[in-house]
């Protein structure tokens, strides 16, 4: 049994859902395992991770239509507006959300369901910079 530790960093071109479940299957390749579970962790309070459909866009369209709904931008309570409008419905979205995915993979690929896919959520309105740490533990 080994633990193996990747960074990777994300850029996002600003609100929305960004596929990343290729990182997945390519950091157990480079770990040299069969069998085990892979962790992801987002490092970051604005943007989250999420495991949802992936055969048809409108999906996660939808899911992000619902959320900017949910907790809109320039609620005149909002008290934490440094970065600007999107700051505070960013952090609550993460919270509202995951910041972390651990996902079990069996002959060196994710055991994902069929429709089932690992999103970066970005909350902000503007592009970042996401960094991932990904561990592998498996044999």
């Amino acid at each position: 049994m080994g633990v193996y530790q990747f960074e990777i960093t994300i850029n996002t071109s600003g609100k929305g859902t960004q596929e990343v479940s290729g990182i997945l299957s390519k950091f157990i390749a480079d770990a040299g395992v069969q069998s085990g579970i892979v962790s992801v962790f987002c490092h970051h309070t604005s943007c989250s991770l999420v495991l949802m459909e992936n055969a048809d866009p409108s999906a996660t369209q939808d899911l992000e239509n619902y959320m900017e709904r949910l907790v809109p931008e320039d609620l005149p309570y909002f008290v934490h507006t440094y970065e600007g409008p999107d700051d505070m419905p960013s952090h609550i979205k993460m919270a509202l959300t995951r910041s972390s995915e651990t996902i079990p993979f069996s002959d060196g690929s994710p055991n994902l369901g069929t429709w089932q896919g690992l999103f970066l959520w970005e909350h902000r309105t503007q592009p970042h910079r996401r960094r991932l740490s990904v561990t592998v533990v498996g044999e």
